[in-house]
């Protein structure tokens, strides 16, 4: 059973995603900021993308690889977190190893510490240990940002005929540069438009849409839909519109 604070989360906490500098822009993504408060413990599902995050929290430092399926973080009490999301395929020089090595891993932080965290002394640390141009790395990430704005890109083999490469160049370089597959990340992209289509209020023929995103069988659809956002397609747009009616009753005139 879903924790029912889950449609009220914004009561418990604050969330802020500073961007970064320009001249970092091409390393990083986004930072992220979490503040929360809870009276009891209070298990949150994180859906992944394909980022390696620096995370500084509690006076320690760690390094989370790209999860390949959701996670389960629980916060207890108060609590601050800040993070470093680095853009798909721009961690493997920081890294001095394949990026696959800590997918699905939290591992001691390979940067200089820092110890009073926040978005400027963050950056003026990565500013100290700036990676030599990488073109392979650049590389991987132009391909993630191509599938990104690629909706009609469903497989790998529809990628590499894009690029000029072969399927197995590709598994290496993403293995190395990303963490996880082409195939992942494709799939990855395609599941969040449905998303975008379930928060559109679209009607959904859900076997048409497997085959249409290069699924064998429905069945296969919703195993990869439940690994990522940890309910069946038709149970994440159930509770998606009551969170969005719940909102909307909290915001109407008198409500309060």
């Amino acid at each position: 059973m879903r924790d029912e604070r889950e449609l009220d989360w914004r009561r418990h906490q604050r969330h802020e995603f500073p961007l970064p500098s320009p001249d970092l822009a091409p390393l990083v993504e986004r930072y992220w900021i979490v503040d929360w408060s809870y009276d009891r413990p209070y298990r949150q599902l994180i859906v992944p993308y394909p980022n390696v995050h620096l995370v500084f929290q509690g006076g320690r430092a760690t390094v989370t690889g790209v999860s390949s399926r959701h996670v389960v973080r629980e916060l207890d009490g108060d609590g601050h977190v800040l993070g470093v999301a680095f853009r798909p395929g721009r961690f493997r020089a920081f890294l001095g190893a394949p990026v696959r090595s800590i997918t699905d891993r939290t591992v001691p932080s390979v940067f200089p510490d820092v110890p009073e965290p926040g978005v400027a002394t963050v950056e003026e640390m990565l500013r100290s240990c700036l990676p030599e141009p990488d073109p392979a790395a650049r590389l991987a990430a132009d391909l993630v940002d191509l599938i990104v704005a690629r909706p009609d890109i469903t497989r790998v083999a529809a990628l590499a005929e894009e690029v000029g490469r072969g399927p197995r160049q590709l598994q290496r370089l993403f293995a190395e540069h990303v963490g996880v597959g082409p195939k992942w990340v494709i799939r990855r992209y395609r599941l969040h438009e449905v998303t975008q289509r379930m928060a559109a209020g679209a009607r959904i023929d859900w076997a048409a849409l497997a085959a249409e995103l290069g699924y064998a069988d429905q069945a296969h659809f919703v195993r990869d839909f439940t690994a990522m956002f940890g309910e069946t397609p038709t149970g994440y747009a159930a509770r998606y519109h009551q969170e969005i009616s719940r909102q909307r009753s909290a915001d109407a005139p008198g409500s309060t």
